[in-house]
């Protein structure tokens, strides 16, 4: 039971910074220019990964911009845009969603609501709840966005990006969609994972254990990492799991599953790839962190 509630409070800590970072990054501090002479830039909050489909490429969406590794495996801004991009997602070739807020001097509302880039994050557009919601979590699946709105603290859907259905109200860190069920989500809580089997209108109550990320890609595949940076998977849609190691590197900020045997890990020291379904971790991108959620 100590453990229980050990794990419980972990969870709840990264969710109040999160809360906290959120409001701080509202002022658009670059953090990245003080690193600037080292060539590494200092990429605070990691808040998600990706790797676009076309090309296998890495995408990290920080609290200063989308970056990529460069040729010497050092990240590099993508666009131009030093943007806070908090909730993000690939969801098929150069297409990605994404939500935030702006970097500090930008015009525009405070939260972006919901923005897509179709040139694999050099440019992005606006869709629809800008100055509205600030999506810190947010998965593709059948077609349809799911996304934690965490400024109405709510899960949302929508088919097209621009009209929303309003889910369940709930405090969550991360959520993740059943491949094979569109109406199958699970949502990281302080209590553990919380389900919902009609597409997020309503959620059971969370349940061990506490998980900080979750990622489904594969039905047979569901990675969740803890506070303590241990991932596991579930072969049976969580309902065992199985650890498997602890990802290098402190705190986890952000977790990817790419397919059964693929997963992206962004600890506080950079982002970890595993190719043989989490047994063993190699860094893909070294960084500076200066903080984690």
């Amino acid at each position: 039971m100590n453990k229980r509630h050990a794990a419980a409070a972990a969870t709840a800590l990264i969710l109040a910074l999160t809360v906290a970072a959120c409001a701080s990054d509202g002022d658009g501090a670059d953090s990245s220019a003080s690193s600037a002479e080292s060539g590494t830039p200092s990429l605070s909050h990691i808040h998600g990964l990706g790797l676009d489909p076309s090309d296998q490429r890495l995408y990290v969406a920080t609290h200063e911009g989308i970056y990529t590794p460069d040729a010497n495996g050092k990240p590099k801004l993508v666009g131009d845009s030093k943007d806070d991009f908090m909730g993000f997602t690939v969801a098929q070739d150069k297409t990605f969603y994404a939500s935030g807020h702006p970097a500090s001097g930008s015009d525009g509302p405070g939260n972006k609501g919901l923005i897509k880039s179709t040139d694999a994050g050099k440019t992005w557009k606006s869709l629809s709840l800008s100055g509205e919601s600030d999506f810190h979590a947010l998965d593709y699946a059948h077609g349809t966005v799911y996304g934690y709105d965490a400024t109405n603290g709510l899960l949302r859907t929508s088919k097209d990006g621009a009209s929303w259905k309003d889910g369940a109200q709930l405090e969550a860190l991360d959520i993740a969609v059943s491949p094979n069920d569109a109406d199958l989500v699970l949502a990281t809580t302080a209590d553990g994972i919380a389900r919902s089997t009609d597409g997020g209108k309503t959620f059971a109550k969370g349940e061990q254990p506490v998980m900080a990320y979750l990622s489904w890609k594969a039905e047979d595949a569901l990675y969740g990492i803890d506070a303590s940076g241990v991932l596991n998977r579930s072969a049976d849609g969580g309902a065992t799991w199985k650890k498997l190691t602890t990802v290098p590197g402190g705190q986890p900020q952000a977790l990817t599953s790419v397919d059964s045997e693929d997963v992206l890990a962004a600890t506080q020291d950079g982002v970890y790839e595993s190719k043989d379904g989490g047994s063993t971790f190699t860094k893909r991108l070294a960084v500076e962190s200066t903080g984690g959620h």
